[in-house]
């Protein structure tokens, strides 16, 4: 399902260019600072419609996590964290692409992690389509969303001896995405 946007996607059938894209996520670790990683095979499109509908959707290979600690991808390979043996995929598929006249761009739709599906609303721009140097047109989408990790399952976390604990709840998922129109 997709909804007519305020001001229409370009039309077309869009696809990541997973060399020019980037797929991370952003947590609060042992209070003060905040740890980043991202995966580094996924795919995704965004279809258009002549008639204003957009539809965006994605997976994400959970094995591809990139940390920069080989023991620390191991764990959040793990069962305390994705386990990706059993849920190899994460996915999200749109149910509304709305864009204001200004380019803003809001994205609803369902974000499936460890067989957790929750709603959620990601919030970014998107850019009018462009001409590379090699003749592809390409539009561009960036788009930030904060998810409570504990619906989808990734429970694992530790208290710190002077209070607090190892990792906040929130995690800001960010995608940047440069898609290229299929012919």
């Amino acid at each position: 399902m997709s909804t007519a946007t305020t001001q229409p996607v370009a039309t077309g059938n869009w696809k990541v260019d997973t060399v020019h894209s980037h797929v991370g996520f952003a947590v609060k670790h042992m209070v003060v600072a905040t740890f980043r990683g991202r995966f580094d095979e996924y795919s995704g499109s965004l279809v258009a419609g002549e008639d204003g509908s957009a539809k965006l959707q994605g997976d994400v290979n959970v094995d591809s996590i990139v940390v920069k600690d080989e023991n620390l991808a191991g764990h959040l390979k793990s069962p305390d964290f994705f386990d990706s043996a059993d849920y190899p995929k994460i996915s999200f598929t749109s149910s509304a692409v709305n864009v204001s006249d200004g380019g803003e761009l809001e994205v609803e739709g369902d974000l499936t992690i460890k067989d957790n599906t929750h709603r959620i609303t990601a919030r970014g721009s998107i850019t009018a389509p462009h001409v590379d140097i090699a003749g592809n047109d390409k539009i561009g989408v960036e788009l930030e969303a904060v998810i409570d990790r504990r619906e989808f399952g990734l429970l694992w976390n530790a208290p710190l001896p002077k209070g607090g604990f190892a990792l906040e709840n929130d995690v800001k998922l960010q995608v940047s995405l440069e898609l290229v129109k299929e012919a």
